[in-house]
């Protein structure tokens, strides 16, 4: 049997943080979600990884380094038929309220078909950094973030998206706290370093902005047409 929401965590570098956010997983958890760690074959840690997801029974795949969203994507289509919703967490996101994922999917029950997404207490509800959707979405779209960027300004396309077809749920009382740098929760590392190079970033930023430019609006009118409603006179969503 599986879990009606499948948490994907494309990690690299950091299997001590799949075992921290395990304890918090299992703190929090009620079982209605199952958690899926995704890790590159030519990751030097990949051993690591290996004996964390072994010790703790966590589920594991180990595919050709893609980077982060186009793993997620990847992995998202391939268990979105298994799944009622799919979702994103960072390796260093730990789930503080006891229940969330039951609050996530009862919340995308109630919509039927959208997102939903917490209060990392870092971004808040200006950005979903972590985020779960029905599965319906990643079919309609051929994954979960269309937008082909590799890491950075995924969560901007979860936004643009959610509230194009006013169907994006904040939950400011379930915390899933991000452990990041940037709230001095975490130290630098390569991975960081990595996709906060200013050049990584800039690639990131043009391949966001030509998406939302060029294909948002055909994206957000397949989700339209997902929930029954007319697709849209050619507007795009409000930018915050």
């Amino acid at each position: 049997m599986f879990a009606d929401l499948l948490m994907i965590v494309p990690s690299r570098g950091r299997p001590h943080n799949i075992a921290a956010l395990w304890d918090a997983w299992s703190a929090t958890s009620t079982g209605a979600a199952e958690l899926l760690v995704a890790a590159d074959d030519d990751d030097p840690t990949l051993p690591g990884y290996l004996q964390v997801c072994e010790e703790l029974q966590i589920d594991l795949t180990v595919g050709p380094r893609l980077r982060m969203v186009p793993t997620l994507n990847t992995v998202a289509v391939e268990r979105a038929p298994h799944h009622f919703a799919v979702g994103f967490l960072g390796d260093d996101h730990r789930p503080r309220t006891v229940g969330w994922d039951a609050h996530y999917l009862a919340a995308l029950k109630t919509l039927g078909t959208g997102f939903v997404y917490g209060n990392d207490l870092l971004a808040g509800e200006r950005l979903p950094t972590q985020w779960a959707q029905t599965s319906d979405i990643v079919q309609a779209l051929g994954g979960m973030v269309p937008a082909q960027v590799k890491h950075m300004f995924a969560d901007n396309t979860i936004w643009d998206l959610g509230h194009a077809i006013d169907r994006i749920r904040y939950l400011p009382d379930v915390v899933v706290e991000h452990m990041h740098p940037l709230a001095n929760k975490a130290s630098q590392d390569p991975g960081y370093l990595e996709v906060n190079d200013p050049e990584a970033f800039e690639a990131d930023r043009l391949i966001y902005a030509d998406w939302y430019a060029n294909q948002f609006p055909a994206d957000a009118d397949k989700l339209r047409t997902l929930i029954g409603g007319a697709p849209s006179d050619g507007m795009a969503a409000v930018r915050r």
